[in-house]
């Protein structure tokens, strides 16, 4: 009998036909719209995210309407911005009651309680120092963050965003054993509901720099690898994954996210938890800026990246591209 030729394209031949057989699928449910917001009057666009905003509380919520009503967006983070007259060294304007991020989260949720609210849980953008924690300067010029200390003040900060009604917090410092005592206190104080998506595997990238442009958070002293993980490591990152699991996590992610394709798929085989991943500022900048030189096709490009992420293993996609992925998905 002749053996007939092999034809895998006999599934390729049609868009029908790929849609039936497509193993991974993207989709707005997906997307988590990270957002910038300052209590300034006036929305200010940010030179180094072309198509992102630094917004005021009214223009967060107006462009809220529009992602959640008009794009279906299910989720927003907020990262808060403020002048250096309200950062100091212990960045205490972090747990501020009626600090920025504080009254943005009560004007989204009393305008679109269907809306899910994430905040981001760090003393970055507060501190005069630039860095995620509690600082003690060393002889020399150098810096220490201090890993206990910064968690008590991570409590607090995550304590007055559940009082203002987030949905979900979202530690992004990289101390150790944040987790539980954030855990552990939202619980003591009936917020059990919170949920906690921890910055599980955050990497020493050199791919935040439009983000620190944006916030203002760029380390003044020293960087920080001193708690942020080595791009070289990855069985790392499974140790961290374990360690957040036991501790209470809700949700893990692994930041960045095109460049750490392997971290993802290895935290997808080791957990049963959701798995996050964030799609930062830098590897966004270059797709814009390729897009923008002619040299690539943003939509294109841009779905390709976020499946990507998708096929490897995330559950959910942070990106600065949500409003656009949402449109050319819709």
């Amino acid at each position: 009998m002749m053996k007939l030729p092999i034809r895998p394209r006999r599934n390729r031949k049609s868009e029908a036909i790929r849609g039936l057989i497509r193993e991974t699928t993207l989709s707005v449910a997906n997307l988590i719209y990270p957002m910038f917001v300052h209590a300034g009057e006036r929305d200010e666009p940010i030179e180094s995210l072309p198509g992102c905003v630094r917004w005021s509380i009214p223009g967060l919520v107006k462009e809220c309407g529009r992602l959640h009503g008009q794009l279906g967006i299910p989720c927003v983070d907020l990262f808060g911005v403020v002048p250096d007259v309200l950062k100091t060294g212990d960045g205490a304007e972090a747990y501020n009651p009626q600090g920025v991020v504080q009254r943005a989260v009560r004007a989204l949720k009393e305008e679109f309680p269907d809306l899910l609210v994430m905040t981001d849980v760090a003393l970055d953008p507060y501190s005069i120092y630039g860095q995620d924690g509690i600082v003690r300067e060393l002889p020399g010029g150098g810096v220490e963050v201090l890993n206990d200390e910064t968690v008590e003040s991570l409590v607090r900060q995550a304590i007055s965003h559940a009082e203002a009604g987030a949905d979900v917090i979202s530690p992004s410092d990289m101390m150790d054993g944040r987790v539980g005592a954030l855990r552990q206190a939202l619980d003591e104080l009936g917020y059990t509901q919170v949920s906690i998506m921890s910055y599980t595997s955050k990497y020493a990238s050199a791919f935040y720099g439009p983000f620190r442009g944006a916030l203002g958070s760029a380390p003044k002293a020293g960087d920080k690898k001193g708690y942020q993980m080595d791009p070289a490591n990855a069985r790392e990152a499974l140790r961290e994954a374990e360690l957040d699991e036991q501790e209470g996590a809700d949700i893990l992610m692994v930041k960045p996210a095109t460049f750490y394709l392997d971290v993802i798929a290895a935290m997808r085989k080791h957990t049963h938890l959701p798995i996050a991943a964030y799609h930062v500022s830098g590897e966004y900048l270059m797709l814009k800026a390729a897009a923008a030189s002619g040299w690539l096709d943003e939509k294109e490009a841009t779905l390709e990246a976020l499946t990507s992420i998708r096929r490897a293993g995330a559950d959910m996609i942070l990106t600065y591209a949500a409003p656009q992925a949402a449109e050319w998905l819709a």
